[in-house]
């Protein structure tokens, strides 16, 4: 089964999407990769999902991923003494350490001293996702006062969000290692990581991880956009969590922020994911606004490797139409002749190494031929990475012995995965990847195949092979 597309669909399951007929429906409507939230449901509610997607996943014979998505640190206020208070711009209001005494109008509880270890005089709080706002006047170890600067009313246990500091907490709390010991049993494919701030964090998830998990950077803080490079570098993949980031930053800076993540990891040549919001509306109604369907586009036209679906297809009344939305606006956009200029203008050139050299042959390779496919021969899923990186105008089919290797590159712009026999010799590695590509349906005999691979086999990130077949 392939998908006449290149940009993958992310979709994540829920309570509307949890038995086996609605996901085999979501995997058949385009859903190329699906997220398990771990924000929400239990743990058994996780595995009987993910045993339904390796059944549709053999039904099918076609490799599926699937991503984690941990909860991250949840920083709340406490509660309130007489429900919901209202606050008056302009008014002081307390945030201390005292979760004994319920709060006011005047104060409520912070119970988590390293946002006080932090803050400094003039710094922003932002109270149920930005919908109330405090600047600290005076503060210490174990308090802040604060002045209303944006009032409005205010339950308890409501969010706190910080964007002007990096706040001394790991991205790992104690939920989300169990979380993790968890999803390794249960074989995921990739890791999403909230409340990234600093490269450090995907340093202490790799040591616990290892090569086990593709590892997704999720930027949802100013602070991950100031380590931008260097955040991309290590992680295996970024997720644009527009969500969170439209709270700490401006909303009309997020646009511009989000294009410029895209850019960096295609200049890597790392998978990334823009996600929330994208069809919001559908979580309610059957078709999605024209801005939506432009959010979309916007995303394909700019070369990121998947969109995501987060509320649509996990709790929304129309999951399946959600995703099928999602895979027609993707294949419209694609198939806009405008598509390839914009993605051939918005091109990063190539590193000086042999593995980027091969890629850039490749896509000049495949244009001057006109080859019907670009073929991966990769053990690690960095051969087919380094060939999506170019967005070459003909099909990838990332050929891999690794069952985990095919299911990470089900997430990758343009890969066909499938999982093959191993290989000895470059002439099997052609043969093989002629024999592929006409039984995917890519092409017949008598077309070209551009072929690349790591030479010695079987050793991880040596892209240096290029080789130019027929199909027999």
């Amino acid at each position: 089964m392939r998908r006449n597309r290149n940009a993958k669909i992310v979709a994540t399951l829920g309570p509307a999407s949890t038995s086996h007929e609605s996901i085999e429906a979501l995997f058949k409507a385009g859903a190329d990769v699906f997220r398990l939230n771990f924000s929400h449901g239990t743990h058994d509610d996780h595995q009987r999902r993910l045993e339904v997607i390796r059944t549709i996943e053999k039904d099918a014979g076609r490799p599926i991923g699937v991503l984690l998505d941990l909860q991250g640190p949840k920083l709340r206020i406490g509660t309130f003494a007489n429900g919901p208070v209202a606050l008056e711009k302009g008014a002081a209001f307390r945030l201390d350490l005292d979760t004994t005494a319920p709060g006011d109008v005047t104060r409520v509880a912070l119970p988590h001293p390293e946002i006080f270890a932090a803050l400094k005089a003039h710094t922003n709080l932002l109270l149920d996702d930005g919908r109330v706002q405090l600047r600290v006047e005076r503060c210490g170890p174990d308090f802040a006062e604060t002045t209303v600067v944006v009032g409005g009313p205010l339950s308890e246990r409501k969010g706190v969000n910080v964007p002007d500091v990096v706040l001394p907490l790991s991205a790992m709390t104690e939920k989300d290692r169990r979380d993790l010991a968890f999803g390794l049993t249960l074989g995921i494919d990739w890791l999403a990581l909230s409340f990234v701030q600093r490269v450090e964090d995907i340093l202490e998830v790799r040591q616990i991880v290892g090569d086990r998990v593709g590892i997704v950077a999720k930027l949802e803080k100013p602070a991950a956009i100031g380590s931008l490079d260097a955040i991309v570098d290590e992680a295996d993949a970024v997720m644009v969590a527009r969500g969170d980031l439209g709270v700490e930053m401006p909303a009309e800076q997020v646009p511009a922020i989000q294009k410029r993540i895209v850019r960096a990891c295609r200049k890597a040549g790392k998978p990334v994911i823009v996600a929330t919001q994208m069809l919001e509306s559908m979580v309610t109604a059957p078709v999605p606004t024209r801005a939506e369907a432009s959010d979309v586009a916007t995303a394909i036209y700019d070369g990121a490797d998947a969109v995501m679906l987060s509320a649509e297809s996990a709790s929304g009344k129309y999951p399946v139409e959600a995703v099928r939305m999602m895979d027609l606006i993707i294949s419209q956009t694609e198939r806009d002749p405008y598509y390839r200029e914009v993605i051939a203008a918005s091109h990063a050139s190539p590193r000086a190494n042999t593995s980027d050299a091969i890629g850039y042959a490749m896509r000049h390779v495949t244009g001057l031929l006109n080859a019907v496919a670009t073929v991966a021969y990769t053990s690690s899923g960095y051969s087919a990475l380094r060939m999506a990186r170019e967005r070459p105008c003909a099909p990838i089919v990332g050929m891999t012995p690794r069952k985990g290797t095919a299911r990470r590159l089900a997430l990758v712009w343009g890969v066909h995965p499938v999982v093959c026999k191993d290989v000895v010799d470059v002439l099997e590695v052609s043969d093989l990847a002629c024999e592929t590509v006409r039984e995917e349906g890519f092409g017949e005999t008598g077309q070209t195949v551009v072929v690349s691979a790591g030479m010695p086999f079987g050793t991880p990130g040596t892209t240096n092979l290029l080789r130019i077949a027929q199909i027999q």
